[in-house]
């Protein structure tokens, strides 16, 4: 059973399933914890990489490269040129993912990968400035300031602009070398180790020739897996996967081609390759001559090109993943870790600790119906894009109750204490999945808080809006701490802007909960407006550190800011009342 569940575990952490697709929308309401400072989040200019693609007489191409977890905005793209005389033209913005925010109503956002091309003058030659103004957030809930990048664009076409070099990170590909270890434990995959360790190793097992022989299979496999990820990141960012499966006529094909791998997973068919590519594929691994590196490594590769069916569907949910970021170094070191970790086996059986392997057995197929349950979510996730919230929280609730009839939620005789655990768990579910269905006919879409929440009523000690004062110049805000500490009072400063999403989110959901406003009270409340973002609002971000709102800065009666208890990002109501007694505490209030 612990086997079972460390296995289920590396396949719920594969970037394939959680980051590429299901996490491609933003999320400004959906309970994020408590952020302490900016490490959590990255640089305007990390985070958004604009860069020149082409530049000729008719038209300039720029390319944006949103980092994971941050997203652009359609409707804060602005194009001017210096000097003012050179009319551009009406710049080509594909159609981005649609949002609908409480706050601010249809909005459309963009992860990934964004192309946009800028007409030039028909008969305008000459060079000038190109300023690019932009705008985006963080998926935890932080918005950057509007920014403007300039571009030198010379009479010839050509261009200087700021370089750009997609991320990636090792948190990312140790959770591909993970997936890769889990994607072996499928029930056609494990069972061939020890055929194929026979094969590959011809009896030496243990020791450096085993390893080395184990270590030529892996290799090999490992880098057509890179080569492939390579050339996703390099076609898929030239394609614009990412701006172009925004389309019904996109994602409903997509989310038929997950449900089709989900029915494989659970036995209805098969999926193969070709008879004939199969066959000739076959007769040349048999021809190839056994514990050799060379023969090692020829294997590696024609192993790559078997892929099972149980592999096919996550790698093809991996590629989408890497075709929407647009990096191909990336893509080719984030499959190469796949490949290592479904090579890991290999090399374990290799140097002698086959004995450390689960065997083959009965809850092999219960990881190939994991995966399955697993790519119908994707599909859900896929149509969410396209589909009204009320329905895809209805399409989840009807996931939700087959698992739990699968785990026996309704069996009326249970056996064994593993079935009681399972039926248990079945039973969660199934409860989850009533309060989906009620919250879609309530008319909710958030799968995180299905149930419609009733209105907060007034607490005691509550304090009103005109509490806050609200500051916009640096001088203002400085006034204002010095007259605190003048008078021995602590300070609650808001940073807010009218343009953050979660900003609005803070104020409506967070600071005016009745567990929140009954603390209030004891802080000189201040709001520093920074909706302007002029050249000395933005001066007083650097001064404090801080990329942009929202953030909750705490000050003591001496004026000192108590910067080990600053909140950047957004919070959930709970979290930040929390956070307001350990600093009542701390100040004796």
């Amino acid at each position: 059973m612990r086997r079972l569940f460390f296995l289920l575990f590396l396949l719920l952490a594969s970037p394939a399933f959680a980051a590429g697709l299901l996490d491609n929308r933003p999320s400004a309401t959906l309970g994020a914890s408590a952020l302490s400072n900016n490490s959590d989040f990255l640089p305007v200019h990390e985070a958004f990489k604009l860069s020149l693609v082409s530049s000729d007489a008719q038209n300039i191409t720029l390319r944006f490269v949103a980092s994971d977890g941050y997203y652009l905005y359609r409707h804060r793209f602005q194009f001017r040129s210096e000097p003012a005389d050179v009319a551009l033209g009406t710049a080509q913005i594909p159609p981005g993912e649609a949002k609908h925010d409480e706050f601010f109503g249809d909005v459309e956002v963009y992860h990934g990968v964004l192309d946009i091309v800028v007409p030039r003058p028909a008969a305008d030659s000459r060079g000038f400035t190109l300023l690019v103004g932009y705008q985006g957030c963080a998926d935890k809930g932080l918005c950057y300031p509007p920014e403007t990048a300039r571009i030198a664009i010379d009479a010839a076409g050509t261009a200087s602009s700021p370089s750009s070099a997609p991320g990636w990170d090792w948190q990312a590909l140790l959770l591909f070398f993970l997936a890769g270890v889990g994607l072996t434990f499928t029930p056609c995959v494990l069972p061939m180790l020890p055929i194929l360790s026979g094969v590959v190793l011809r009896g030496q097992v243990g020791g450096w020739r085993g390893f080395s022989l184990s270590l030529a299979y892996v290799l090999p496999m490992a880098v057509c897996f890179a080569i492939l990820g390579a050339l996703m990141g390099v076609f898929g960012a030239g394609l614009n996967l990412q701006a172009r499966l925004q389309s019904a006529w996109v994602l409903v094909p997509f989310a038929l081609f997950f449900v089709l791998f989900a029915l494989a997973m659970f036995g209805l068919f098969e999926l193969k390759l070709p008879q004939a590519l199969s066959n000739r594929l076959d007769r040349v691994a048999n021809r190839t001559q056994g514990g050799s590196l060379l023969g090692a490594a020829v294997l590696g590769v024609l192993s790559s090109l078997l892929v099972s069916p149980c592999v096919s569907a996550p790698l093809a949910g991996a590629l989408l993943y890497i075709s929407a970021s647009g990096d191909a170094l990336g893509g080719a070191l984030k499959l190469f870790a796949l490949g290592l970790g479904m090579g890991a086996p290999l090399l374990l059986i290799g140097t002698g600790g086959a004995a450390w392997l689960p065997k083959s057995g009965p809850w092999l197929n219960t990881v190939k119906n994991a995966i399955g349950v697993l790519l119908l979510g994707l599909a859900i996730g896929l149509l969410s894009r396209v589909l009204p919230g009320p329905l895809t929280l209805l399409l989840i609730g009807l996931l939700a109750a087959g698992v739990a009839l699968f785990l026996g939620a309704l069996e009326l005789v249970v056996k064994t204490p593993r079935e009681r655990l399972a039926q248990l768990a079945g039973l969660a579910l199934l409860v989850y999945a009533l309060a989906c269905w009620y919250g879609a006919l309530s008319g909710q879409g958030d799968p995180l808080r299905p149930l419609p929440s009733a209105a907060p009523a007034a607490a005691a000690g509550s304090v009103s809006a005109d509490a806050w004062q609200t500051i916009t110049t640096p001088a203002a805000l400085d006034a204002a701490l010095a007259a605190a500490s003048a008078a021995g009072q602590p300070v609650l400063l808001d940073w807010y802007a009218d343009w953050c999403i979660s900003c609005k989110v803070i104020e409506h959901e967070v600071l005016s909960a009745p567990q929140v406003q009954a603390q209030l009270g004891a802080f000189k409340l201040l709001r520093f407006d920074i909706t302007e973002s002029n050249v000395e609002q933005r001066s007083l971000l650097d001064r404090y550190r801080l990329f942009g709102p929202p953030a909750l800065l705490f000050f003591a009666a001496n004026g000192s800011e108590m910067s080990s208890d600053r909140v950047v990002g957004e919070i959930n109501a709970g979290d930040f009342a929390q956070i307001l007694t350990r600093v009542r505490g701390q100040l004796g209030l």
